[in-house]
């Protein structure tokens, strides 16, 4: 196993650094994203440049957003000319991010576990700019976004990125590979938000009122979950007995259009 020159660098758990250093995982990381000439790449919490020297050998029109400042130095030296954004990427502009409205942004990064599931959901209510992203995240998360209908991870993630996008389990990295060492092993997650299924939606936000709701409290049925926001639910032709992890994506969807 390659290692980088990382171990004395102390990293900080208040921002939920985990640092890559196995080269072979990294380097498997940027093919995976089949990343083609001229695309705009943004990379979310580069640390200190693992997966950042691979993407800039396939590509110069990358950005890569680093909250540490210490971090923010050692890219810059390490990497000459990159553009680095010091900034928080929950409080990032990601519009700002685009050369041209008609190219949209594609997303890659070890993202901290701690911030997991709000970093997703701004890549999502951001879709209408950012084409798809790839990320490397816990692997109980990773399973629940991708589960079926049934299963007991199968929950809200696993509804709503899979309407406004699609999503994918790539393969799982060891917690070996890390600095400090997590408790848990990594997933690599592809989500495409060109696979979008929005457009059979009636409205978009009550669609999400609606599977938030569903899911507030697993053990009960619909007709408990959804009785508080005051809908004729025999409208959506659903049995409202049945619990929401029993729910296809499709019933979803129409259950929601019948309620609007």
């Amino acid at each position: 196993m390659n290692k980088f020159r990382i171990n004395s660098i102390k990293p900080k758990r208040s921002l939920g650094q985990n640092y890559l250093t196995d080269e072979n995982i990294c380097r498997n990381i940027v093919n995976a994203f089949d990343i083609k000439p001229g695309e705009n790449i943004i990379e979310i919490g580069p640390g200190k440049g693992a997966i950042t020297k691979f993407l800039l050998e396939k590509t110069t029109n990358l950005k890569v957003i680093e909250l540490d400042e210490n971090n923010c130095r050692y890219l810059n030296e390490t990497f000459p000319g990159l553009e680095i954004i010091n900034r928080d990427f929950l409080k990032t502009d990601l519009s700002g991010l685009m050369r041209s409205k008609a190219e949209k942004l594609r997303v890659i990064g070890n993202i901290p576990y701690n911030i997991t599931s709000p970093i997703i959901f701004r890549l999502m209510d951001n879709r209408e700019i950012i084409y798809d992203a790839q990320l490397m995240i816990q692997e109980e998360v990773a399973r629940r976004i991708t589960a079926s209908p049934g299963n007991k991870e199968y929950g809200i993630p696993s509804v709503l990125l899979n309407v406004f996008g699609s999503t994918k389990m790539l393969f799982k990295v060891s917690r070996n590979c890390f600095y400090p060492k997590p408790k848990v092993d990594s997933r690599i997650i592809y989500l495409n938000f060109a696979e979008s299924q929005e457009d059979r939606l009636k409205d978009k936000e009550f669609f999400r009122k609606i599977v938030k709701a569903a899911f507030g409290t697993r053990r009960k049925t619909l007709r408990n979950s959804l009785k508080n926001l005051d809908l004729d639910l025999e409208k959506s032709e659903i049995d409202m007995g049945r619990r929401a992890e029993s729910l296809t994506i499709d019933e979803f969807i129409e259950m929601a259009n019948k309620l609007c």
